[in-house]
């Protein structure tokens, strides 16, 4: 499974929009209702982890020494306790500075 290509955040969103019509719809059977609502489920959480890592790139947003805006780079080995601990946390920008470009 090495080489299997991940899916784009927008592919994962259209499948799980193809699903919710199928659910509501309401012409599956139970079990194949239960099978499409759980992999909405996953695909849902797929979907919510990338929101929340590219929410956190640009958090990681900060200026340099010259004031630019530069990227950090994220870990992204981090485990997932240190994920969801660090999710409620929120970079704050002073905004007192008056050279701001945007």
């Amino acid at each position: 499974m090495a080489n299997v290509k991940e899916k784009t955040f927008e592919a994962s969103l259209a499948e799980l929009e193809q699903i919710v019509k199928k659910l509501e719809d309401g012409e599956q059977p139970l079990e194949e209702s239960l099978r499409l609502f759980e992999g909405g489920v996953k695909l849902a959480r797929e979907c919510r982890e990338r929101l929340t890592q590219a929410e956190r790139r640009i958090e990681v947003l900060m200026k340099d020494s010259d004031g630019r805006l530069v990227l950090s780079e994220l870990d992204t080995a981090a485990p997932a306790a240190e994920k969801k601990a660090a999710s409620g946390k929120r970079i704050v920008f002073d905004t007192d500075d008056d050279d701001t470009p945007f």
